[in-house]
């Protein structure tokens, strides 16, 4: 995927900004952490556009981390929901159009 992202940043960027969402364990049981160092210096270092998402590490964690630093693993799987649907509110909040309707649905 990072080849691909580095060899067609120019039309994949605009598209995917914003979008781009990684977590890892720093400690992953299968060194994915090490291809996750890769693509985070290279999205760190795109422009026009940057690529406007997250890269995160989980301090001694294993594989499939999620994104939670406060919970184990075996928790923080069962509460993907809880931890994601404020971010993708956000998201849709920034990229809606011009009167788009972003009050009705919010309880």
């Amino acid at each position: 995927m990072l080849h691909i992202l580095k060899r067609d940043w120019a039309t994949l960027g605009p598209k995917l900004q914003g979008k781009i969402h990684i977590y890892c364990g720093d400690m992953d049981n299968y060194y994915l952490n090490n291809a996750v160092y890769l693509m985070e210096d290279f999205l760190k270092g795109v422009k026009n556009p940057s690529y406007g998402g997250e890269v995160t590490y989980g301090d001694r964690a294993e594989h499939c981390w999620n994104g939670d630093p406060n919970q184990p693993n075996y928790i923080s799987r069962l509460r993907y929901n809880t931890m994601y649907i404020p971010k993708i509110l956000k998201r849709i909040e920034e990229s809606a159009p011009k009167g788009a309707d972003l009050t009705s649905w919010k309880y």
